[in-house]
């Protein structure tokens, strides 16, 4: 499982850097079922000017509209955390199990996921985390005003 994750987590991470690439916040998550990717996304906040466009969000609809008992055996890979939004989508899909890339920049309610029968799994890669500090870094305000768009304090 280990190899899969990295594999598919690489993925994710091309999505993050092509949300970069965009002038967007790099986070990128992929949809794999069966061992294939169904979908593809990344964080399209700033590009769209969007509200809901986050990148596991993204993903999910760019996977179309699969059967309910497909979402049920698909791994959700995120490059980061899930918010409260995109844990919601999951719970709602019944999406099984959710890899994220790091946790320690920003932190879902992945409790709440877990409480609800949705393994888990951290695999606390360092890159996913410095591509998210380097985009803070160099891009301050920015940050500051998507986090207060979302009720967050900078402060």
């Amino acid at each position: 499982m280990v190899l899969q994750d990295s594999k598919f987590m690489a993925e994710a991470i091309k999505e993050a850097k092509k949300s970069l690439k965009e002038g967007g916040i790099p986070i990128g998550a992929v949809l794999v079922k069966d061992g294939t990717i169904v979908g593809k996304g990344h964080n399209r906040l700033i590009q769209n000017d969007s509200t809901i466009l986050h990148g596991e969000m993204d993903c999910i609809e760019n996977a179309g509209r699969l059967k309910g008992t497909d979402y049920q055996k698909c791994t959700l890979y995120t490059t980061l955390s899930p918010c409260t939004m995109c844990s919601g989508t999951i719970l709602l899909y019944n999406i099984f199990r959710v890899v994220i890339g790091e946790n320690t920049t920003l932190i879902g309610p992945e409790k709440i996921l877990e409480g609800n029968g949705v393994e888990v799994t951290v695999m606390h890669v360092v890159e996913c985390r410095e591509l998210l500090e380097k985009f803070i870094e160099d891009n301050k305000e920015t940050w500051e005003a998507e986090l207060e768009k979302v009720g967050f304090s900078t402060d």
